[in-house]
């Protein structure tokens, strides 16, 4: 994955020109990652250059000694030394799901198709920018994944983190060491954390289901306990149904864990209680409405025209179910390439960095996307859902 080669694209991903002319910070001097951006190239191909690594192309010799005279470039000990063990290298984890014994969603719950589609979009990123992913996934409830993680870290220029994995302490004394960015968490002093506009998203599904189609009672099937995701998406729902008046149960019993399994479950086990469905079911992710999906259908509760079903996240699934499941679109593959150039210019400026221009809590924007399964009627001949922007 490895490359030489300049893009043109990475200064399209960072929306910043790659250009010498592009003034830096007030009092800042330039950086191995600014001489990376004015050359249209890699740290890791800067970084070989100013070392005399690997025997260079001549034309990429000849970009980043041109780019280190226009800015001035004088690397300190500090720079050389991060330069020089640049491992071109950054480790990705991911928390694998607890699996269920039901047989009948094993193909759903062991495709990680979500967090696949995330990694896509880091490995484009990367090889961009000539580095290479190591993935290491670890258990829902294992018992040292810390250590697993502080020993890949020991391999890897920089972190990221796909869920909510290790203690604060943890993360805090790891993001001292390292570069770390999150998805699925929250920000902190030393990481930055990448995420769909939750509340925004879900306050759109909610409105729509509350005064586009008049629903009086909503349950939401949560994810992972603690998941700062699936509680962000919760709050918002709370927040919509409260104002409204509005009917919202919640709970143990209503929660999916993200899987098809656990969202037929939620449902059985609401059913066997004697618990009445409410009018519309809102999920926190579309993997658990499948779930959802199946369970309704399997005790003759048609969706929607006696309950409706929502999910989030828009996965490419979505469209083919019937009904076709109305969502909330996050662009996935865009998560992983904005975790990746996070990252990247994390380790241009070193793990006590700031959190660039963008922040430490960069929200991506969110899309609701109608389709059958909330009420809303047959999708158009091309097939084409009606979406609203959240």
């Amino acid at each position: 994955m490895n490359s030489d080669r300049g893009s043109a694209d990475a200064g399209r991903t960072t929306g910043r020109p790659l250009t010498a002319g592009q003034p830096l910070a007030a009092g800042q001097p330039p950086t191995i990652y600014d001489v990376a951006r004015v050359a249209g190239m890699s740290i890791a191909s800067v970084s070989r250059v100013l070392n005399g690594q690997r025997n260079p192309r001549p034309e990429t010799r000849e970009r980043v000694l041109r780019a280190v005279a226009e800015l001035g470039f004088v690397p300190d000990s500090a720079a050389r030394a991060l330069s020089a063990r640049l491992k071109e290298v950054v480790g990705v984890v991911v928390r694998r799901p607890r699996w269920s014994d039901t047989s009948m969603f094993t193909d759903e719950d062991e495709n990680l198709q979500f967090p696949d589609m995330i990694n896509r979009g880091m490995e484009i990123v990367a090889q961009e920018h000539g580095f290479d992913l190591l993935i290491r996934s670890v258990d829902l409830d294992e018992p040292d994944a810390g250590g697993r993680i502080f020993a890949l870290a020991r391999k890897s220029d920089g972190l990221i983190l796909h869920d909510r994995i290790l203690s604060p302490a943890e993360l805090d004394r790891l993001s001292r060491q390292i570069p770390v960015v999150t998805l699925a968490g929250v920000p902190t002093p030393t990481t930055v954390n990448v995420h769909g506009d939750n509340a925004a998203g879900m306050r759109a599904l909610a409105r729509h289901l509350i005064f586009d189609h008049g629903y009086r009672s909503l349950g939401y099937v949560a994810g992972h306990e603690g998941s700062p995701d699936s509680l962000t998406r919760g709050e918002a729902l709370a927040a919509e149904s409260a104002a409204a008046g509005v009917t919202l149960l919640t709970g143990e019993h209503w929660r999916g864990s993200y899987q098809a399994a656990g969202g037929s479950q939620a449902i059985e086990r609401l059913l066997a209680a004697g618990v009445p469905m409410p009018r519309a079911i809102v999920c926190a992710n579309d993997q658990s409405a499948i779930g959802v999906l199946h369970a309704l259908g399997q005790h003759g509760i048609a969706v929607p025209a006696e309950v409706a079903v929502t999910g989030f996240d828009d996965m490419p699934v979505a469209r083919h179910l019937r009904p076709q499941l109305t969502s909330v679109r996050q662009s996935i593959q865009d998560l992983g390439a904005t975790a990746f150039e996070t990252v990247y210019s994390m380790i241009g400026r070193g793990a006590d960095g700031d959190g660039g221009p963008r922040g430490r809590d960069i929200a991506l924007p969110t899309t609701l996307v109608l389709r059958q399964s909330c009420g809303c009627g047959p999708q158009p001949a091309a097939g084409a859902p009606s979406e609203v922007t959240g």
